[in-house]
């Protein structure tokens, strides 16, 4: 290893099965976020394995791994990251306009995910005129616009008030329900206890893993 180079994650083995919901936990500098990230594709691994749907994700070019966090992952940030000049439509329009769908389509798809999460009278708006919780909820929109197997969800209610939170997680729920892949890295407790599985982290390796009873 180079000098001062950091290990951010370190002989982590896990498993994400289609359908699952996770929750990743740990102190804040754990490497939480960082293997979120890995987990995405956003980041490659500089050894160990990684495979999604059964490809090896760091034999791929930029471009493959590009098109797969495109069309079969779906990402939820802390901070929203809507575009400002888009209204909540057009924001969830626009990862299915950089995947080629024709406008007719992803209009209809965008108007379909907008009901879907509650904001179908908030089409029309631009963030600056939405609330934190309808940020996220169409953030989340966005995220499933291209109906990604996996939804990665980096402390997804980390700006929102409790109320708003416990929302947003009963949307997260439903999306699992419906039969989409959920991973949240989280520091609320009552979020994470909601997962089947809640897998701990400690100085970029995990420590336990725990199955929650549902119901």
């Amino acid at each position: 290893m180079p000098a001062g180079a950091v290990t951010a994650v370190r002989d982590v083995s896990m498993r994400i099965e289609a359908g699952a919901s996770v929750a990743i936990c740990g102190p804040s500098g754990c490497g939480k976020s960082t293997l979120l990230h890995i987990l995405g594709c956003v980041d490659t691994p500089t050894s160990g394995t990684l495979l999604f749907e059964g490809r090896d994700v760091r034999s791929m070019g930029e471009s493959q791994r590009s098109t797969l966090r495109l069309t079969r992952i779906g990402f939820v940030f802390q901070r929203f990251f809507l575009l400002p000049m888009l209204t909540a439509l057009e924001n969830v329009e626009l990862p299915q306009a950089e995947a080629g769908a024709p406008r007719d389509e992803r209009r209809r798809r965008s108007s379909e995910l907008l009901d879907y999460v509650g904001l179908a009278h908030r089409a029309g708006h631009r963030p600056s005129q939405l609330s934190g919780g309808e940020m996220q909820s169409v953030a989340i929109a966005r995220a499933l616009a291209n109906r990604p197997q996996l939804l990665l969800a980096d402390e997804p209610t980390g700006e929102l008030d409790q109320a708003t939170g416990e929302q947003i997680a009963a949307l997260l729920d439903r999306v699992h329900q419906d039969g989409t892949a959920v991973v949240v890295v989280t520091h609320d407790t009552a979020i994470a206890s909601r997962a089947e599985r809640t897998l701990r982290m400690r100085d970029g390796r995990t420590v336990s893993e725990a199955a929650e009873q549902a119901g």
